[in-house]
């Protein structure tokens, strides 16, 4: 039979007077600014954007050989594990001069632009850092990226991120496949996952289990064909507002977003279809691609939306737009 002795007594006494606490929440923003520094991470995708993680594109993308083309007209190699979907080769100048005017935009709207602490060795994708990192409450998840081209950016994402001290809610594990561009917040309790060849029911479910604790719904939607992302046919642009195609997502979901208060405007056929694929810096005001018709300028400006346009066709020739090349790390709350 044991017996206490006076320091067990002691150790006790302690413990009660310094108990666990486990409110606030972790992610409770007076507690990330105090233990971490800053509040950071997004609860939603509007709010305005405080600070991002970007890419600059340097010499991977010239691992592009164009001599190189495969049989659907894109430039690869099936082996070394890279493709690039442009009808020409990159142009490294004009894709660092189009990206560098796209960073002194989001500056001049006061965004704090962090850069990734160097691409991972022929990860030529890398200026694409979305991707790689879901900024969600209290900080970020770092994901598991699907293909052989991309796997090994989430190396350097996490070296920022911890520089930054940033906290890291989960990094997926095991046979997740999940990507930055497949999730969407909605409003700050639900979001959306994409399930397609880049992100599966595993990545979702690791997804989730950081989200359930927050008390976030995660939906999931099927996405059509071998679409690899929902960031190309769904863009939040305000709380109750969203720019979509909706020949591209299914009915299930445009219900849910009715049943959301969500309105949504359809982009037009004629419009550049990587306009969708913008970034919202403040509520009812979005950065996207030069291409968009009358028709779809018109109804945002009826809806009060500011539009700003940016020329980055050479970007996108490599596979992202401005949605692409953003991993929101800080929002404000809407």
């Amino acid at each position: 039979m044991s017996v206490m002795t006076e320091n067990d007594w002691r150790y006790n006494q302690l413990i009660k007077v310094f108990p666990s606490e486990a409110e606030p929440a972790f992610e409770a923003p007076d507690q990330l600014t105090r233990w971490w520094g800053r509040p950071w991470g997004c609860t939603n995708d509007v709010g305005r954007l405080r600070v991002v993680l970007m890419h600059r594109p340097g010499p991977e993308v010239e691992i592009v050989d164009t001599s190189k083309r495969l049989e659907m007209g894109a430039f690869g190699d099936i082996q070394e594990g890279w493709y690039w979907r442009g009808a020409q080769g990159p142009d490294l100048a004009g894709m660092r001069a189009q990206h560098d005017a796209y960073v002194a935009v989001l500056k001049a709207e006061g965004v704090e632009v962090v850069m990734l602490d160097g691409p991972a060795p022929g990860r030529m994708k890398s200026c694409y850092t979305r991707d790689a990192v879901i900024g969600v409450g209290g900080g970020a998840i770092v994901t598991r990226l699907g293909p052989r081209i991309r796997r090994g950016e989430e190396v350097p994402a996490t070296r920022t991120l911890a520089a930054l001290g940033c906290p890291i809610l989960r990094t997926l594990s095991g046979t997740a496949v999940a990507e930055g561009g497949g999730f969407a917040w909605l409003n700050d309790k639900t979001a959306v996952f994409g399930v397609s060849s880049r992100g599966n029911e595993e990545g979702a479910l690791q997804i989730q289990e950081v989200l359930r604790s927050q008390g976030v719904e995660l939906i999931r939607i099927d996405l059509t064909g071998y679409r690899l992302h929902i960031d190309g046919v769904f863009l939040m642009i305000a709380p109750d507002l969203a720019l979509v195609n909706p020949a591209q997502l299914p009915f299930s979901f445009l219900q849910k977003l009715k049943a959301l208060g969500i309105e949504t405007i359809e982009v037009h056929h004629e419009d550049n279809p990587w306009i969708i694929n913008g970034l919202a810096v403040a509520p009812r005001r979005v950065i996207i691609t030069e291409g968009a018709s009358g028709h779809t300028l018109d109804r945002l400006a009826s809806r009060g939306v500011e539009v700003i346009t940016v020329q980055y066709d050479l970007v996108c020739s490599g596979g992202g737009g401005p949605h692409c090349s953003t991993a929101p790390l800080i929002r404000d709350p809407v």
